[in-house]
């Protein structure tokens, strides 16, 4: 057994009961059903699923005898969806927090819970019709030399996946970019009424900044390195380098949650309550403003 694949295994099972901890949560707490936790939930959902897939493919890989080559194709779809709506569900949580600063007087009565639902599942559907593709034919199990380095994914889509997801990955970064200039503005106009220029200034720079860092440098250094290896490697690359650049981006999916959930201050408050019945009194629930960004 390969310590690389024990590996990948136990990560799938921390990244399984991390993402399983904020759907649970969501799921029990009435309050938490605004679009944003929506939003929250379906990327736990999505995270939950890559660790499931990645404990499944442990499992093909090692435990089912005879290999079943509808198992491997299975294991590999579902990694494919689950990390694909992973990325939707981030780039669609970085539309709605821009969204939320750009049209601030008719963004609550333009995004209903119902529209933010419909559009959630029409990305899951586009992201299941991604996972489906390898039963469906696309895939190198007849010819082992059009493998690329996501056997059983063809280079050609392995490359086009690549490709795609620098795309968004761009389209984000110019997304985060139009909220801390947004969000810079508006701790301006503030800062002006209140004749607090320079610490406003300061201090929403700073936090907007740091979010900003947090978020995107991340997502940057869990993804872009697969998704650049991805395109100029092939199967008969060494397959420690795939190893070692698969498993952080598969850490994004436990780093996630701390991001996106425990952050928030009313999912930590839920956390509180659900676990010792209380919430500490050094607890802030000030509301978030857009200098958090």
């Amino acid at each position: 057994v390969s310590p690389w694949d024990i590996a990948l295994c136990a990560t799938g099972t921390a990244v399984a009961g991390e993402n399983a901890l904020v759907l649970a949560v969501l799921f029990y707490t009435p309050s938490l059903r605004a679009p944003m936790f929506l939003l929250i939930g379906s990327l736990a959902l999505a995270d939950l699923l890559a660790g499931l897939g990645l404990v499944a493919n442990f499992a093909v890989r090692y435990l089912l005898r005879p290999p079943s080559e509808a198992a491997e194709l299975g294991a590999a779809g579902l990694l494919l969806a689950a990390f694909s709506a992973s990325v939707c569900s981030l780039l669609a949580i970085t539309v709605d927090r821009y969204l939320s600063l750009y049209n601030a007087l008719t963004y609550h009565s333009e995004r209903t819970l119902g529209f933010t639902c419909a559009m959630v599942l029409l990305m899951w559907l586009l992201c299941v019709g991604v996972g489906v593709l390898p039963l469906l034919g696309w895939n190198c199990l007849r010819d082992q030399s059009a493998c690329s380095i996501l056997r059983p994914v063809t280079k050609d889509n392995a490359a086009v996946l690549a490709v795609t997801f620098l795309l968004l990955f761009a389209l984000m970064m110019q997304l985060y970019l139009q909220i801390c200039k947004i969000a810079f503005r508006h701790a301006q106009q503030i800062a002006v009424q209140h004749q607090f220029i320079a610490t406003a200034q300061a201090t929403s720079t700073r936090k907007g900044l740091s979010t900003l860092s947090l978020i995107l440098g991340t997502f940057a250094l869990c993804w872009i390195p697969f998704a650049i290896y991805s395109l100029v490697a092939d199967s008969s690359y060494p397959v420690v380098y795939t190893y070692s650049l698969a498993l952080p981006a598969t850490c994004n999916s436990l780093i996630n949650p701390i991001i996106y959930a425990f952050r928030n201050p009313d999912i930590q408050k839920s956390l509180w309550l659900a676990c010792c019945g209380c919430v500490p009194s050094t607890f802030s629930s000030r509301p978030r403003t857009s200098s958090d960004v």
